[in-house]
């Protein structure tokens, strides 16, 4: 965390210093904004989250509750997920109150006495060390509650507008502000009254049954599995031995349950199968009263018992997957130039089965990927032609998501007996692990991600992959860190210069990479920057040594990664790395010893890999995603 660069700070270090639209914020919603958020679920969060580190955005989020959510639905935080909280930072401190998923538990009818479940196998939930970060169960309310945190403490202070209702929005064919949204109060002295805002941008965040894509025009699109499961939030005493572990049970024939222990110690969910679901049925099923999910859960795990002694929440649902036939209002067919002004995020564009645990993580990426898109084009940064890449890489991830989801729900309601072979379900899931954990996805090349052709540079490092992490230490005070752990979501994008095998210092591959990146006019930092921002305001700049941190002299280190920055010009020493002796980064991610520049988004996906010799390729990557210098105020 970098502070003291303005001044010093005797308070939280969390709380930045006001900018911008932050500066005497008005409690009431403005008539005009740049971009209107409809939802506070953790799509809506992360997207206003995100935007909040542009203090010279307008951004405001409706939710028509009348105040924060205090029992979410959702609790299952996938390690990618976690891997992005560490940008909004607050990952050590939701992990600390979570349950952690270490293993899980696979039971089946027993062969000797198939009315007796028995534990067939333990797996261990990452089997192949994909991530740093473990497998989370936590409330989706209090990932929420940490996101309105953030920006709360973020230069543009922003907060949730409760009580406002979405109604409607128009959107004009031109004009500065060409999105009129009417909204309704929802609850508060003017109940029921609306009003109107004008927005450059709508994002709607608004769930399953999404007015927002209504608005646009946009279905859902997908069957219904006409089968039917009772889930509830539990407190119980049973004889159950893993209990407090991930469990997957089927039974002979009373169905199958996935149990997921929640944080606090004793609370437990359970999915109970309610069997097939006949096509009349007509929403009767959901009606199944919660000592019938109690009753046939107990049926299930014979001869183990659970007495319930309080339930937290229950519900019933019907698995169905669904996906928009669009996720902006861009004209179909290309029938108009015109970019998309109104998008829609998370359960608004994807609905599938609870039991993997991707609905709220797959739409907090969602988020994640348009809001510093709109951050870029909003603050001058950026051409509005980057926004039309959301729907490009996004709808391709959920369309990938409901397929999976339909392979693992069907096996979840599998009878034994209609198995393949009995392992069949614990097969897929370590087969499959890295899907639902979040580290599958890969997008394109395009305008935002390099065609691979250097990518035997670093091969740990796949091009379109989200960037992953790994130990180094940091030479100026020889702490041991995790490189990836220092880039926040503050919008800026990532440079890491691996260097060649040179001693730090001499005339090196490296040392003219470093000056060509601190002088050339070519060079995206100099050609992009503003005039008058920090060097570092838009671009993140670091080097990896290959040497111990004894061998590198700091006052060898060239000025491209040692920048001043703040108004008394102080030097930042937090950028420059070297290898961790146990675990050598560049062996690790295969980073060729002769060097290699890797250059991550916003939103930690690797755009492209190079030498460190291909400055015309690099110059040539961010041409077009930037605007010309002194755009930004």
């Amino acid at each position: 965390m970098r502070f003291h660069h303005r001044g010093y700070v005797s308070g939280d270090p969390r709380v930045e210093p006001a900018a911008g639209v932050g500066i005497d914020r008005p409690e009431e919603l403005p008539d005009a904004i740049d971009v209107l958020i409809v939802g506070t679920g953790p799509a809506g969060m992360i997207t206003a989250a995100q935007l909040s580190q542009f203090p010279n955005v307008t951004t405001r989020i409706v939710e028509r509750r009348s105040g924060r959510l205090e029992v979410g639905q959702a609790d299952g935080i996938q390690a990618r997920s976690v891997e992005t909280f560490q940008a909004f930072g607050f990952a050590g401190r939701i992990i600390e109150e979570a349950y952690r998923i270490t293993t899980m538990s696979f039971w089946r009818p027993d062969a000797a006495d198939p009315s007796h479940i028995v534990r067939a196998k333990r797996t261990p939930d990452d089997p192949a060390g994909v991530s740093e970060f473990p497998h989370l169960i936590v409330n989706q309310a209090r990932v929420q509650d940490y996101f309105a945190e953030f920006m709360a403490n973020s230069p543009a202070r922003l907060r949730p507008d409760f009580g406002l209702e979405f109604v409607g929005l128009e959107v004009a064919d031109g004009g500065e502000h060409p999105v009129t949204v009417t909204l309704r109060h929802s609850s508060g002295p003017r109940e029921g009254q609306t009003r109107t805002v004008r927005a450059k941008y709508v994002v709607g965040c608004d769930g399953a049954r999404s007015a927002v894509r209504q608005a646009i025009g946009g279905t859902l699109a997908g069957d219904q599995a006409l089968h039917a499961w009772g889930v509830m939030d539990v407190l119980t005493v049973t004889d159950f031995p893993d209990i407090r572990t991930k469990c997957a049970i089927q039974s002979q024939d009373g169905g199958s349950i996935l149990l997921i222990p929640r944080e606090g110690g004793h609370l437990d969910r359970f999915y109970v199968d309610l069997g097939e679901v006949s096509p009349d049925d007509h929403g009767a099923v959901r009606r199944t009263s919660i000592e019938e999910i109690i009753a046939r859960a107990n049926q299930i795990m014979h001869p183990y018992t659970v007495r319930v002694e309080h339930v937290a929440w229950h519900s019933v649902y019907e698995v169905g997957h669904r996906l928009a036939d669009r996720f902006d209002d861009a004209p179909a067919n290309g029938t108009s130039p015109r970019t998309p002004r109104v998008f829609i995020t998370g359960d608004a564009c994807h609905t599938h089965s609870a039991k993997a645990g991707q609905g709220m993580n797959v739409s907090m990426q969602d988020g994640f990927n348009l809001a510093w898109k709109l951050g870029h084009v909003l603050d001058g940064r950026s051409p509005e032609s980057l926004l039309s890449s959301y729907a490009a890489e996004r709808r391709v991830v959920a369309k990938d998501l409901i397929d999976f989801d339909k392979q693992w729900s069907t096996l979840m309601a599998a009878k034994p007996e209609a198995l393949a072979d009995p392992s069949e379900l614990e097969d897929f899931y370590v087969k499959t692990f890295e899907f639902p954990a979040g580290f599958m996805t890969q997008y394109q090349p395009s305008v935002l991600v390099a065609d691979p052709e250097h990518q035997a540079c670093a091969t740990g490092f796949p091009i379109g992959k989200r960037f992953r992490s790994a130990p180094v230490v940091r030479v100026c005070d020889a702490n041991p860190a995790h490189l990836g752990h220092h880039a926040r979501a503050d919008g800026r994008w990532r440079i890491y210069a691996f260097a060649d095998t040179a001693t730090p210092g001499q005339p090196s591959a490296l040392t003219d990479f470093a000056e060509w990146l601190a002088h050339s006019p070519d060079s995206p930092v100099v050609t992009h920057t503003p005039d008058g921002a920090d060097v570092d305001a838009w671009f993140d700049v670091k080097v990896v040594y290959q040497q111990s941190f004894e061998d590198v002299d700091m006052s060898s280190v060239p000025e491209a990664f040692l920048p001043r920055i703040g108004p008394f010009g102080l030097v930042d020493y937090e950028k420059v790395y070297a290898v961790d002796p146990q675990q050598d980064i560049f062996e690790l991610r295969g980073v060729d010893r002769g060097g290699a520049v890797v250059v991550v988004r916003p939103d930690q996906y690797v755009a492209d890999v190079l030498p460190l010799t291909a400055t015309d390729r690099l110059a040539a990557f961010f041409a077009p995603v930037f605007l010309t210098r002194g755009a930004a105020s």
